[in-house]
């Protein structure tokens, strides 16, 4: 009895430690002014105007435009080259496979900043200051590991039956990769696009040194000159951070039947 109730109040603090900083940029984000009130208070009557003055004020529509763009290429690329790599490592156990996926586990501590200084001289090399598809291959290199790491996990728990009765049946690698494995990988799919969609739609340390023309700029670029420029307003501050959240809060809110499940799957061999 008391350890229930010992975790149904860890949940709770948890809960809380989460919902009221929303609470608190929810309620700011409508009031027409934070002077002379409390943070705790709730709002006498909403004040919309914010969120039209930070979404033009912060050029939020352009800033939109270039994280959908971006977060959805990297995604794309990601889900692709991620799970046409996996499927090797999981069903072949090679040496030569077995270094790979560790080597792919030890990208995934080091810190991409450590890599800062060589990877922005690279890039000044390649003219790829500025673009999308500079921007687009960094990310997509740095979340491919972890990619690779749960579809290669998930892709072991699949039943190797199946690619031998597929084989039977006359399919091909290319055939049996897409039409019957594939599809079975929708639940670690949806995982990734959550956790690697949420990374990149929320990325700052490469795009603040890659994208620094405002016309290709992405929302978390955008937004810190927005709060630099506007950091004494706290209630125009608060709607353009609740602008740029709203995206990715409705992706995760339409896939988390599949989030867990599919991380859980994902992460260790069944």
């Amino acid at each position: 009895m008391i350890k229930n109730i010992l975790k149904a109040s860890g949940l709770v603090v948890i809960g809380l430690l989460y919902t009221i900083p929303l609470y608190v940029l929810a309620t700011m984000s409508v009031k027409a002014s934070s002077l002379g009130t409390s943070l705790w208070a709730p709002p006498t009557a909403l004040y919309l105007t914010n969120f039209r003055n930070a979404w033009t004020s912060a050029h939020l529509s352009r800033a939109l435009v270039n994280n959908a763009l971006i977060t959805a290429i990297s995604l794309v690329l990601i889900v692709f080259v991620g799970s046409l790599a996996s499927y090797p490592l999981a069903r072949r156990q090679t040496k030569l496979n077995g270094f790979v996926s560790a080597l792919l586990v030890s990208c995934m501590v080091v810190p991409p900043l450590a890599v800062l200084v060589p990877l922005y001289k690279f890039i000044v090399d390649i003219h790829g200051m500025n673009t999308y598809w500079a921007i687009i291959l960094i990310l997509v290199t740095f979340q491919l590991p972890l990619c690779v790491y749960l579809y290669t996990n998930f892709i072991k728990t699949i039943p190797r039956e199946l690619d031998e009765a597929a084989r039977i049946d006359g399919c091909n690698s290319a055939t049996l990769f897409f039409r019957i494995v594939f599809p079975l990988l929708k639940p670690i799919t949806s995982s990734i696009v959550i956790l690697c969609g949420i990374l990149i739609w929320n990325d700052y340390q490469f795009s603040v040194f890659f994208l620094q023309k405002k016309d290709v700029q992405t929302i978390a670029v955008s937004l810190s000159q927005f709060v630099s420029q506007y950091q004494n307003d706290i209630n125009l501050v608060a709607a353009g951070c609740l602008i740029g959240i709203f995206p990715m809060t409705a992706v995760y809110l339409g896939l988390q039947k599949y989030f867990i499940k599919g991380l859980a799957d994902g992460a260790v061999k069944g």
